[in-house]
């Protein structure tokens, strides 16, 4: 491997106004993955109006700051509020909030911050030896290889996404619905406009990301303001034992080596990877009847599971193009905003932000542990602020930003209109971020499949030239399969196993 554009990158990140954007990044993270709901996706689709001006490396590097900087944000409130700010911080308040209740909930976010800076850690460095391997692996992909990919993608986030796999899919389906308004790229007809000039160049992802996003948290956290809000623990010694340290080292270690893997997968992410930390830990455990009472080790291996894949699921987006979660897709769209496509060709293309951006993840995570200790007195005074300030000021900046993206009013109303779609959706139990995700990606499906069809004349058994192609096909078809046959087999098995044991419970059921 050559290390020089590695070295090239970290002389960009050292700019003195890289630096300040990386440090502004972190800490908007943390106060946002304070504040229950709004979330790094929501954060980061109000804010990318604001990037506009901004240097593409800058702004990346600043967006990039927010997510795992809000990722443990989160841990704060679930420690002391059993609130997660973020969905991966649910897991971390099955253990959290019980030490926290116990008077340990400084040694709980203390564990928190060092395993998010060891997870994030672990993860950059493999990043930097994996991300160019998958980068020139991806230089032999054609249509073909991409369209399969795509779907795969596409497919993968709708079966791993929170909540009903049915409702997901139909998120994924009206996303992809979605991406076809507008002028056909191919033939320059007009499709789903209903004759409207506004749409002639389809629906912009930033207003539907604003809204579904940003606008449907504000509306969800106004709901559920007069909800009687649960006792606040007191915050004591933050820094661990050495006893504590010892106890987590192999929760800390496996939860990276999970985090890795996971965030590479779409539809995996932080949340899933924190769900299968802390699942390995309870198995693996002496004691498992200590956990769901405050067991350090389900503290440790969550957090760093979520940071480690919150770090890795770049190397998707960047190498590849394919935003492998929610928070991705956004930063897909910053990317685009910024004139870079993400894929194969932007580690060769240009080195310096490619490696500028993955460096700034050493020194954001430098910054994450050194400025989280002190911080958690201002974090505790922060969940003070009542919903009914945040939520004006919110709605004020996504309004101005909706409108700043074209200077049309038409942007505000699709934010306004996807915001209360997405508010609809939550209501009703559908995750928003299939369809997010399945909209960013429903461009590149199409036009990679139909270029395919061009290659192939029409014939499409041409596919069975193209190995790559092939071979993800047959793993799109295994994760559709494989769960429905494993229901059908367990399906005739009867309720063998109707009553679970406590030592068997879910981790969710613990909550």
């Amino acid at each position: 491997m050559d290390f020089a554009p590695v070295i090239e990158g970290f002389s960009v990140v050292l700019e003195p106004m890289n630096l300040l954007f990386c440090l502004v990044g972190v800490l908007v993270g943390m106060v946002i993955g304070v504040l229950p709901g709004l979330g790094q996706a929501a954060t980061i689709a109000i804010l990318l109006p604001l990037t506009y001006g901004m240097e593409p490396v800058s702004a990346i590097i600043m967006l990039a700051g927010i997510f795992y900087g809000g990722i443990y944000g989160g841990t704060v409130t679930a420690v002391l509020l059993n609130i997660p700010g973020e969905t991966s911080s649910a897991i971390t308040a099955i253990e959290g909030y019980p030490m926290g209740k116990k008077g340990q909930a400084g040694k709980a976010l203390g564990i928190g911050a060092i395993a998010s800076f060891i997870g994030g850690t672990i993860s950059i460095v493999a990043l930097t030896f994996v991300a160019p391997i998958v980068s020139g692996w991806a230089l032999r992909f054609g249509p073909p290889e991409y369209a399969a990919l795509t779907l795969l993608g596409i497919l993968l986030v709708a079966t791993i996404s929170n909540g009903s796999r049915v409702k997901a899919f139909i998120a994924a389906t009206f996303g992809l619905l979605l991406a076809v308004v507008g002028r056909d790229g191919f033939t320059g007809e007009m499709r789903y406009t209903a004759g409207s000039l506004e749409l002639a160049d389809g629906l912009q992802f930033v207003p539907i990301a604003m809204g579904v996003f940003g606008l449907t948290e504000i509306l969800y956290a106004l709901e559920r303001r007069h909800l009687p809000q649960p006792l606040r623990v007191k915050v004591d010694k933050v820094l661990p034992t050495k006893a504590d340290l010892k106890q987590s080292a192999g929760p800390i270690a496996r939860g990276g080596l999970i985090g890795f893997f996971l965030g590479l997968l779409p539809g995996g992410g932080a949340t899933v990877s924190a769900m299968v930390s802390y699942g390995t830990e309870k198995r693996l455990a002496k004691d498992p009847s200590r956990f769901g009472k405050g067991a350090i080790e389900g503290v440790a291996g969550p957090e760093t599971g979520n940071n480690a894949a919150a770090t890795s699921s770049f190397i998707p987006l960047l190498t590849l193009g394919i935003p492998a979660n929610a928070t991705m897709a956004v930063m897909f769209g910053a990317l685009m905003l910024q004139g870079i496509t993400p894929g194969p060709q932007l580690v060769s293309e240009d080195p310096g932000l490619f490696w500028g951006v993955i460096n700034s993840m050493y020194l954001g995570n430098i910054i994450l542990i050194v400025l989280s200790i002190p911080l958690i007195g201002l974090f505790v005074k922060i969940l003070d602020v009542p919903s009914t300030i945040l939520a004006p000021i919110t709605l004020m900046i996504v309004c101005i930003g909706a409108y700043t993206i074209n200077n049309r009013f038409f942007e505000v109303l699709v934010v306004v209109a996807f915001g209360v779609i997405g508010y609809l959706m939550k209501k009703m139990g559908f995750d928003p971020a299939p369809l997010v995700l399945a909209f960013v990606l429903g461009s590149l499906l199409e036009d990679n499949f139909r270029r395919s069809l061009m290659m192939f004349q029409g014939d499409v058994t041409q596919v069975t030239n193209h190995p790559i192609a092939v071979t993800i096909l047959v793993l799109f078809v295994l994760v559709l399969l494989v769960p429905l046959v494993l229901k059908l087999v367990l399906g005739k098995k009867g309720p063998a196993r109707s009553v679970v044991s406590a030592d068997e419970e879910p981790a969710s059921g613990r909550r």
